[in-house]
């Protein structure tokens, strides 16, 4: 699920952009939510900071002792894959936005034909992102492929494990693990395991711990996997 913060001084605006966004996920059977919606620069510092944000929506001026791009700025230095879209009256700022990874500039007055077609652009933009995303079918359900912990063969389905729930994919094993990256390793005819997660593993009991989780070795793979995950200095 892709994560969606908001921050807009106009508080009616503010809550126009939401249901705006809330239309469009659902008009598009898009896999994201409006998680955090402010009028507060210190609000949104403070959220982005404990809080993972995917897309970011920023008022350049918002009658606070910070700018739109000055919070830009910041975001940048510890989020380098948040996906920026300003909206703004002022014109004059669109160079200087864009020095900060910017994936849209919306001017004002916002319409919502023009923030749809901005975030079906992203949704786009981020399946065609191989490395850092798995689009898991034709609703538009993406997921960080860093979330994902094990994915799991059970009958038809294939079930996708992160640490704050699973998604359920009816689609063939071989195909899903012949486009996923090199940290995604068979470890049983069941399992696929993201060595980039794993805390922990159990040789002799042919188990692989997760942060919540663990899944099975089996015994076909089991001299592969751990080879791979030894040489990377994942085995702990």
């Amino acid at each position: 699920m892709l994560k969606f913060a908001l921050i807009e001084d106009d508080k009616k605006l503010l809550e126009d952009l939401s249901q705006i966004l809330e239309k469009i996920f659902l008009k598009h059977d898009l896999d994201a939510q409006v998680v955090f919606g402010t009028t507060k620069v210190n609000s949104l510092l403070s959220y982005v900071s404990k809080n993972k944000v995917d897309v970011l929506f920023l008022d350049i001026d918002l009658n606070s002792n910070l700018t739109g791009i000055q919070i830009a700025e910041k975001l940048r230095k510890s989020n380098k894959d948040c996906y920026i879209i300003f909206e703004t009256a002022h014109l004059e700022y669109g160079l200087v936005a864009y020095r900060y990874k910017t994936f849209d500039y919306i001017s004002k007055p916002i319409t919502s034909q023009r923030i749809e077609d901005c975030v079906v652009r992203l949704f786009e933009d981020i399946s065609g992102t191989k490395k850092n995303y798995i689009r898991l079918d034709n609703k538009n359900t993406i997921i960080a492929e860093k979330e994902v912990q094990y994915i799991k063969k059970d009958g038809m389905k294939l079930i996708f494990h992160t640490d704050s729930r699973d998604y359920e994919v009816y689609s063939s094993f071989l195909k899903v693990k012949e486009k996923l990256p090199s940290n995604f390793v068979q470890c049983h005819k069941s399992f696929i395991a993201n060595i980039d997660n794993i805390t922990k593993v159990e040789s002799n009991n042919n188990l692989v711990y997760f942060n919540n989780s663990f899944c099975d070795i089996g015994p076909k793979y089991k001299n592969e996997f751990l080879e791979v995950i030894n040489k990377n200095g994942n085995i702990k």
